[in-house]
This record gives C-alpha cells, sequence and structure tokens, in this order.
C-alpha cells in the first residue's frame, strides 16, 4: 500500500517537473517564422518522455495539464481573446489549437513495448496528430490563405494551412524524435524508461 501511494506521488512530482519544463522549453525559440509558429528547443520532449515512461492513461493527464498551460499562455501572452473569433469558433480554436493539439502528445506512450519502434512510432504519431489539429484549425477557423513568403502566395486554403503549420510543426517532429531516441540511448534513461512506474 505505501509502495502504490509512493510510486503515484513519485508520478505526480515527476509529471508536475515536466510540465514545467516544457512550459519552459516552449520560450525557448529556435526560429520564429514571420506569418506565425516557431520551432522551439524540444519543448514537447518533456511530456512526450513523461509517456513514454508511464503509459497512455497518465501520459495523456500530464499532456492535458500542459495544454491547460498553453491555453493560459495563448489568452494571457498571445491575445487569443483579442483575435476577432466568434464565441463557436472561439471555443473550437481553444479545443483545436490548444487542448487538443497539447494533448495528443501524451499518446507517445501508445505502444507499451518501450521498444526503439514504440518509442520512434509514439512519438512521431502522437505529433503528427498535433499537426493534424493545427491544420484543421487553420481551414475551418482561420481559413488560411494568403502570402506566407516573397514569392509564395496562395489563395488555398489547405495548401497555406498545411505549410504554415508544416513549417514549424515537422522539424518539431524530427528534433523530439531524435531527442527521445538521444535520451533514451544512454543506459540509465533506458534503465528507467523499462522500469516504467516501479
Amino acid at each position: 500500500m505505501t509502495n502504490t501511494k509512493n510510486t503515484k506521488t513519485k508520478m505526480l512530482v515527476e509529471g508536475a517537473v515536466m510540465v514545467a519544463l516544457a512550459t519552459i522549453l516552449s520560450y525557448i525559440r529556435i526560429v520564429k517564422f514571420p506569418w506565425g509558429g516557431a520551432i522551439t528547443v524540444l519543448s514537447m520532449l518533456p511530456i512526450v518522455v513523461f509517456a513514454l515512461r508511464y503509459g497512455v492513461k497518465s501520459g495523456l493527464a500530464v499532456s492535458f495539464v500542459y495544454a491547460l498551460v498553453q491555453l493560459g499562455q495563448g489568452i494571457l501572452l498571445d491575445g487569443l481573446l483579442g483575435w476577432g473569433l466568434t464565441v463557436p469558433m472561439l471555443l473550437a480554436c481553444m479545443f483545436l489549437d490548444y487542448l487538443g493539439a497539447f494533448s495528443v502528445l501524451g499518446l507517445a506512450g501508445m505502444f507499451g513495448n518501450k521498444s526503439w519502434g514504440g518509442i520512434i512510432g509514439g512519438t512521431v504519431i502522437s505529433m503528427l496528430l498535433r499537426l493534424l489539429l493545427h491544420f484543421i484549425s487553420g481551414v475551418v477557423i482561420f481559413h488560411s490563405a494568403g502570402m506566407l513568403w516573397e514569392g509564395f502566395a496562395t489563395e488555398n486554403t489547405w495548401l497555406y494551412s498545411l505549410i504554415y503549420n508544416g513549417a514549424y510543426m515537422v522539424p518539431e517532429i524530427i528534433f523530439t524524435t531524435a531527442g527521445a531516441l538521444a535520451l533514451f540511448k544512454t543506459p540509465q534513461m533506458r534503465k528507467m524508461l523499462m522500469r516504467g512506474t516501479d
């Protein structure tokens, strides 16, 4: 009984640390695109690592907390409430671009075998789902179309949203997957991963 309580306490503390670390890393941007979006310094890696270590259920709980933090940042720092969206579109944006987009990171632990394929597959699929939600938001809510950079403008909403969101999400997917692999290649982290919640 005490062992179970200690394990849960340890998991809660670790989850809180991962959310804090991911939040701090989200402010460190390698590239910020003029049309919007930015590539961060592995800001999603802490959430992905937690999900890989503890599985989908715990991963989703922690990623949802992180999504709430991101939503708070969107409201307080990015001026989300002043974007001129109608109430239904604002609620849809809150779900697609914040609550849904960051919560799906918890699915990284979907392959419980913790093999290299499971680490890569879980990380890539969870982050592709995040890209998909941003893409849908760009098409449905923002009807994204316009100029991305000099010499490239399009009225095609689907293409614009794909390029806009893919420009920062594809590098994030590559870097986060590489980061997870590099991290779990070290014997200490590999041992922790395989131990899971024990």
